[in-house]
């Protein structure tokens, strides 16, 4: 496995190495052009990708902290366990779907608005712009750190529950004493991976942005090569879009919270106080109001994609085609991103026990970071600096196929890994030594003992990956074309053609076959040995 880990890392290597050479090999045939793309414009860019990701990581974690607390005060009504599920819906739903429903439900000519018509309030303005923007990234991320948050609340001793119900204490000083600590704790660390997600958006800007007002780095990345056609201004853009990731992937190293709690022994269940009848009132409010929010939309996807022409979509030819295509895709890419995983994960794990101790080498380290360097090297900017270096060669296009399968493959590793690895190391903790005595190696141990154990946690990724894959749109919106589709691509060109039924009954489709492969993925997941 060693030498599989070998080629892993030298595909990723390759993968981003190859876009940081097409970016160096263009700043150096232009370099006046992208030293002169640091211009005002550029500035303006910059400050509004700060500006959303900053506003967006309040908004999603100013509330979730009541939504968590709510959530942990209250751990058996009915309906909480459905509840977890529903903010969990937003993971595994395609950006591109996620504005449409928005847009169903908030546009010009969506529900909201037919809502303001009839009470006389006059012309509803619609979303598009900052507010847009910061409304569809609340909407992935406060289920996401409500549901981080809740987690962190979770690891309260029970010990704590335990005095502070003997000693009486009040709903204000539990939270002062026993909740606040550990939620300050976690705040940094989730507040930095919101951030990272929202520094990083792209699908979401460009579909709701509305404009060169509220362009992001990502986006503009993206215009300055499909329509502007200036890879000098494309360079400085990424260049500043690496910095930013940098720095937010080193501020989430940093910030990181280790929810271990203490060292005593549990003698009790935990048991929180609900605290009296109008605290109770004001927590079923705050959790109704969350759970409206994420619910609205996904509504809303589901009433206007039924107002589609679902029969006639479904044989469509385009429609057959860029599906076809779609699950292809992130078939292969899904594949590719396990066994990449899987290569790693062992390697890591020979290395760690033949090191028996020492220093970890340079190799181990990849191998165990390997998976998150696409956290660093977002997709846009992969394909950007592939499509600048292929862009002489006249295979831009050719190499479609290729790059949405690379990209998107390394894309889903850090999700394939969190659900590989862990069951890998356990598993070769347990049979190595005794595989080594009775002789079994090779394909022999793959079949007869790894496969059994792993077959799980390799179908959870996998599912996780061709999820991820199926409704991704940042690799395609640069190499897609008229011969290569795929539904996020098909869907986003309804869109642009003002052909809003197609691309609602698109949305809703596609958001079903990727919401059936997570469901999939945590289903597997939780029958895991």
């Amino acid at each position: 496995m060693t030498r599989a880990g070998l080629l892993a890392l030298g595909f990723i290597a390759i993968l981003i190495g190859g876009a940081f050479a097409g970016l160096a090999v263009e700043a150096a045939r232009d370099w006046s052009g992208a030293a002169g793309a640091f211009d005002v414009g550029m500035l303006r860019v910059a400050r509004f990708t700060l500006l959303q990701a900053t506003l967006s990581t309040v908004l999603s974690i100013a509330p979730a902290i009541f939504v968590a607390r709510a959530l942990s005060r209250h751990s058996s009504f009915p309906g909480r366990g459905m509840l977890l599920r529903l903010f969990a819906v937003p993971l595994g739903l395609p950006a591109i779907v996620a504005a449409l429903g928005l847009l169903a439900l908030y546009g010009r000519a969506g529900f909201v608005a037919d809502l303001a018509s009839a009470a006389g309030a006059g012309r509803w303005p619609g979303i598009y712009g900052l507010g847009g923007v910061l409304l569809a990234h609340v909407f992935f991320n406060l289920p996401l750190a409500t549901r981080l948050l809740l987690a962190a609340l979770e690891t309260v001793p029970p010990d704590q529950w335990r005095l502070a119900s003997q000693l009486g204490m009040r709903s204000g000083a539990v939270f002062r004493l026993i909740e606040w600590p550990t939620l300050r704790a976690a705040i940094p660390g989730v507040a930095a991976l919101v951030f990272m997600l929202c520094v990083t958006s792209f699908t979401l800007v460009l579909t709701l942005g509305g404009g060169p007002a509220a362009t992001t780095l990502e986006v503009a990345i993206y215009q300055s090569l499909r329509f502007d056609f200036e890879p000098a201004r494309a360079v400085a853009l990424t260049a500043v879009q690496i910095a930013l990731t940098v720095a937010a992937v080193f501020a989430l190293s940093r910030l990181g919270a280790d929810m271990t709690g203490d060292a005593n022994l549990p003698v009790a269940g935990r048991r929180p106080r609900a605290g009296n009848r109008g605290e109770t009132f004001l927590n079923g409010v705050m959790i109704a109001l969350a759970a409206a929010f994420v619910l609205a939309p996904m509504a809303a996807i589901v009433a206007s994609g039924l107002q589609a022409d679902l029969g006639r979509l479904a044989t469509e030819p385009a429609v057959l085609k860029a599906a076809a295509q779609s699950l292809l895709f992130a078939l292969i890419a899904a594949l590719l991103s396990v066994l990449l995983s899987l290569s790693l994960a062992a390697m890591r794990q020979k290395l760690e026990t033949a090191r028996r101790g020492g220093r970890r080498s340079i190799v181990e380290t990849l191998s165990g970071t390997g998976a998150s360097l696409v956290l660093v090297v977002p997709p846009i900017v992969i394909g950007a600096g592939w499509f600048v270096l292929l862009r002489n060669t006249g295979g831009v296009f050719a190499v479609a196929p290729a790059m949405v399968v690379a990209v998107n493959a390394v894309m889903a590793m850090p999700f394939a890994t969190r659900a590989i690895r862990p069951a890998h190391d356990a598993a070769a903790t347990r049979n190595d030594r005794l595989c080594a005595q009775l002789g079994i190696s090779g394909v022999a141990r793959a079949r007869l003992i790894d496969w059994p154990e792993l077959r799980r946690p390799l179908a959870t990724g996998f599912a996780f990956a061709m999820a991820l894959s199926l409704g991704d749109l940042g690799v395609i919106a640069l190499f897609g074309s008229d011969s290569v589709q795929t539904l996020p691509y098909l869907l986003y060109s309804r869109m642009g053609s003002y052909r809003t039924q197609d691309a609602a009954g698109l949305a809703l489709l596609l958001g079903l076959l990727c919401l059936l492969l997570m469901w999939l993925a945590e289903r597997l997941g939780r029958e895991t040995p």
